[in-house]
């Protein structure tokens, strides 16, 4: 047997397998105008041969970087695939960056071909083409708003396809020498990091890290060519890649895109997946949207939510995990699964999830059980860019909130003497493009990667656990530990708290900034009569700022029962004038919080909560979504907070 999984090297050769072993199964469907389109595998492998077609037509070479920007539709997952035909490299972008964000990544992959969704993005790249010295043609999507453009370098999707197929004769020789001299060990994609410490990093990961790490995860958790998965996060983002085109193709199982973002809730229960992933945000979002409802429905259904939801947290994770749980119980809580548990999970399109993950970011505790108390069988992965995902993964009956799970199939874990965590898989990348120094920094010769994450495994289970990014991990001044994120977390499971920031490395106390959720302190505002007139207004309300101090001495009595962390209480917050954004530096693209830029750019702030000040005057700079730039101006609150006394701090190690 030829090196690879089954003999089979590349995406495109388990492409070929599936359009012969599932036929006519779907792999395909997007919901267009509100109807549900659909193709088989092997109705999108002659989508795609026809693209590639087209794309040998315009010049496309080995090596070359297509980049791909916009949101996921089948079309654009074709591309990728039709690229990597061609033996050209995919490379897919951010459909949010701005146009500046997009030109560092097109300049450094020197893309020759972009394939845009729409008009937007193709506005984008026309804005900084003069600067891509090494781009030559755009292909786009969706042709509304693109009649009277400059066709010469810009083709519409369709076409593409068009011309490919009425060249079959003279191209399939060279698409099928291209696609059958496929290596293992040739580069299957290029995605960018989401920069949350400098500029991107472009990963470049080959067949095999992506097709070793699709086969072990999808093994792990026994997925098949009958799973249902809704690909609806960023395209750009490895975990979409390995779900929607590494595992999918794999497995044979059935990617389906949504209308649109504002429809992707509708689309979820309509498709109602079987394989399901969502970041930690989302599932914040989706509680925070239940808690708001509830507090709107009447008293009956108030009360009877909970009591059984009380009942469903005791028992519900036990039933989950197999584990024994009395018969009075057991039938409490099926009655509650009729009245309550059922129809939520259908409102949210979980009714038939199977297999659940979260990752990206520590989810919060009491988040992550409620889930699990509807007898959702969602589970934790720790995972990077650089790893193909899988570090970790939680087996079925195993799962706990405060940890990440076991190594992954395949996967080696070591952790350092100062707490760093180190792992090596199949699934390692081969490198950063164009910048050696990184790599090294990174991935040592033995193939060992720094994950820049401080962590341990418990005694007795081999679990892992993350307590924070290294870097943000210290001490305070009393040599007690300090991990932000965990006190972070659990500012977040209130619905009224969107983001958090925690602050004390290298202090004698802790203290944080706040944004509030203006969906959920809004609907509470607007059923208690209380006008506003923007965030701004609504953040700075006394009795908001009272609400979120309630909220803030609740987490410090949680923080002071962890031996470990019990220093980290929090004793002064603000509640921030705006909401942190990626467009403003603040959040990467991934919304992970840049804490280090958060801290310069509102270094005034920082200093008033640590000088005794009750308020502070300040002027914000913030990008608005046209591109232009303005000032918030704004005098903050400064909140005190009770904490809790706790036991002597657990030292840091040294």
């Amino acid at each position: 047997m030829s090196e690879g999984a089954e003999g089979l090297r590349s995406i495109p050769a388990l492409l070929q397998r599936n359009a012969t072993r599932f036929g006519t199964r779907p792999a395909y469907r997007e919901k267009e105008f509100g109807i549900w389109q659909s193709w088989s595998w092997s109705e999108a492998e002659t989508e795609i041969e026809a693209f590639a077609l087209g794309l040998l037509n315009l010049g496309v070479e080995k090596g070359d970087h297509v980049a791909v920007i916009g949101r996921n539709r089948p079309t654009l997952y074709w591309s990728m695939v039709a690229a990597q035909m061609c033996g050209a490299v995919p490379v897919p972008l951010y459909q949010d960056a701005a146009a500046e964000e997009m030109e560092y990544a097109l300049q450094h992959c020197g893309a020759r071909f972009v394939i845009a969704a729409d008009q937007e993005q193709v506005d984008k790249v026309i804005d900084i083409q003069d600067d891509l010295h090494q781009f030559e043609h755009m292909i786009y999507v969706d042709p509304r708003g693109m009649r009277k453009y400059d066709h010469r370098r810009l083709h519409e999707y369709s076409h593409i396809q068009n011309q490919g197929r009425a060249a079959y004769d003279e191209f399939i020789g060279e698409l099928t020498a291209r696609r059958e001299s496929l290596g293992y060990d040739d580069t299957c994609v290029m995605l960018y990091t989401s920069g949350t410490t400098g500029k991107p990093k472009g990963v470049v990961l080959s067949n095999r890290n992506i097709i070793e790490t699709a086969k072990n995860s999808a093994e792990f958790d026994k997925l098949g060519p009958g799973e249902e998965v809704l690909a609806y996060l960023p395209m750009a983002w490895v975990g979409d890649f390995i779900f929607s085109i590494g595992q999918a193709y794999w497995t044979g199982f059935c990617v389906n895109c949504p209308e649109s973002a504002e429809t992707m809730m509708t689309d979820l229960r309509e498709i109602a997946p079987s394989y399901y992933f969502a970041p930690p945000r989302v599932f914040e979002t989706q509680l925070t949207q239940i808690m708001i409802r509830m507090e709107d429905a009447g008293a009956l259904k108030r009360k009877m939510f909970h009591h059984f939801m009380a009942h469903a947290r005791e028992v519900g994770p036990k039933i989950l995990d197999g584990k024994p749980v009395g018969l009075l119980d057991r039938l409490k809580y099926a009655l509650g699964s009729g009245l309550v548990y059922g129809p939520l999970k259908n409102t949210l399109g979980f009714s038939n999830v199977r297999v659940g993950y979260t990752a990206g970011e520590a989810i919060g505790p009491e988040i992550f059980d409620f889930y699990r108390a509807l007898g959702i069988n969602l589970k934790q992965l720790y995972g990077q860019t650089e790893a193909s995902v899988f570090i970790t993964q939680q087996p079925d009956n195993e799962v706990r909130p405060d940890t990440v799970g076991v190594p992954s199939p395949g996967v080696e874990i070591r952790i350092a003497e100062n707490g760093e965590v180190f792992y090596r898989s199949p699934g390692v990348f081969v490198e950063y493009y164009k910048n050696a120094d990184s790599t090294a920094d990174t991935k040592d010769p033995e193939g060992w990667v720094a994950t820049g994450d401080a962590g341990f495994f418990e005694e007795g289970t081999g679990h892992l656990r993350i307590i924070d990014r290294a870097k943000d991990v210290g001490k305070m001044a009393d040599g007690a530990l300090f991990a932000p994120k965990y006190v972070e977390n659990k500012l977040k499971f209130f619905p009224n708290i969107l983001e958090a920031v925690v602050f004390g490395a290298g202090k004698d106390r802790c203290t944080a900034f706040i944004n509030i959720d203006l969906t959920a302190v809004g609907n509470w505002a607007e059923r208690n009569n209380i006008a506003y007139a923007s965030y701004q207004e609504l953040a700075g309300h006394p009795q908001v700022l009272e609400t979120i101090r309630g909220h803030v001495e609740e987490v410090n009595a949680s923080v002071a029962e962890d031996e470990m962390l019990s220093g980290c209480q929090i004793h002064r917050f603000l509640v921030l004038h705006k909401e942190l954004d990626a467009d403003d530096g603040e959040l990467t693209r991934t919304r992970k919080v840049r804490r280090k830029i958060i801290a310069e750019k509102f270094h005034d702030l920082v200093t008033a909560l640590y000088n005794g000040s009750d308020s502070i005057y300040t002027e914000t700079e913030v990008t608005y979504e046209d591109g232009r730039k303005g000032k918030i101006r704004a005098t903050l609150a400064i909140m005190d907070a009770k904490t809790v006394p706790a036991a002597p701090p657990a030292m840091a190690a040294e």
